[in-house]
């Protein structure tokens, strides 16, 4: 019985040692101040501006048309004939509905396309996190904002924003 105590305690202090050796290679970089110092950030967000300038200016041409009916159908409707009321009313509510439905697809178009770019940029970072971890031997690289304390972790931030540029 104490031969086999004995063995389970040094199995614990041996796995203790491995686990001590493993943390000194471990790293931090700050990904999200390299997502936002990142060149390609600022481009793609005038790309995707770029994308889908045309259909904002639809948009708000067609919001600036259903402004001015909403304000005639205000300010004429108590004395309009009660057919072409009806018929302005109508209209406003149809323009209404298409524009809220061209609102809707317009922002999740842009919100697909920020997210797919934002992956590119992500991967990208990933990559040359890769490429410093394994130059420089780290076996375990840590975002900076998951980590509440590191005594021995080297923070690799800027060394993978040389490896991104």
């Amino acid at each position: 019985m104490k031969k086999v105590l004995c063995a389970v305690s040094l199995g614990i202090a041996l796995a203790f040692s491995a686990g001590v050796q493993a943390a000194d290679k471990i790293a931090v970089v700050n990904m999200a101040e390299i997502f936002q110092q990142l060149p390609a950030h600022e481009a793609v967000a005038k790309q995707l501006e770029n994308e889908f300038k045309g259909r904002v200016s639809d948009l708000q041409r067609m919001e600036s048309d259903l402004q001015s009916n909403i304000q005639k159908l205000q300010r004429d409707g108590s004395t309009m004939k009660a057919s072409d009321r009806e018929k302005l009313e109508k209209d406003v509510m149809a323009k209404r509905d298409e524009f809220a439905k061209k609102a809707q697809s317009l922002d999740n178009d842009s919100r697909r396309r920020q997210m797919e770019e934002r992956n590119k940029l992500v991967n990208r970072i990933q990559d040359a996190v890769k490429v410093v971890a394994g130059k420089e031997g780290y076996d375990l690289v840590l975002d900076a904002s998951t980590v509440v304390y590191a005594a021995s972790g080297k923070d690799i931030t800027s060394d993978v924003m040389k490896q991104v540029k």
